[in-house]
Parts: C-alpha cells; structure tokens; sequence
C-alpha cells in the first residue's frame, strides 16, 4: 500500500508532516494543508503552549503515553514534523494489532 505524502513509517515509528492551526475551536484533525496534515489546536501559540497541547491531542489521537510523541523540527513554526513511537490506534480506525 502507497503511503501518503503527509506520513511515513519508520520501522515502528510513525513520522507525521503536520501543518498546525492554534487558537482553533477545538482540538482536531481537520484534513489536508498541501502535503501535511492539518491540526487544530485549542491553544494559542505562546510559550510552548500550542506544542504541548498538539503532544497531548496526538497522544491521545494514537493512543500512546505523551513522552512517545516527538516534535522532530517546527517548534517555532506552524510546519512541523511530528514522530509517534508504537502508535497503538490510527484516527478512524479499530486499534493496531501487533504480533
């Protein structure tokens, strides 16, 4: 199966190309911006804020504790890369079953 051009695996990790909306409505996954996933997120982009809260949405998103979510480059921008270690689940879909 073709990956698509916002992610990619890395063995068990999954790496996530992530455009980030901050003072969003509420915290969700909103679509595509170009080749990255779009993320609203309810936290204004000031002193961490806004990354901290994308760490706690995506480790609850993927299913894994907040120290196996990873901001690879962007943190000061709204372009980031985001890396998942194990994801348990995937947005939409029943739990990942691994042997």
């Amino acid at each position: 199966m073709a990956e698509e051009p916002f992610y990619r695996w890395d063995g068990d990790r999954l790496i996530l190309s992530c455009h980030l909306q901050p003072k969003a409505s509420k915290d969700e996954i909103s679509g595509l911006h170009g080749e990255s996933v779009k993320i609203r997120i309810t936290a204004p982009p000031i002193e961490g804020r806004a990354n901290a809260q994308l760490v706690k949405f995506l480790a609850k998103t993927f299913g894994v504790p907040k120290s196996a979510v990873t901001i690879l480059s962007g943190e000061l921008g709204r372009q980031k890369r985001v890396a998942i270690d194990q994801p348990s689940k995937l947005p939409g879909s029943v739990p990942i079953k691994r042997d």
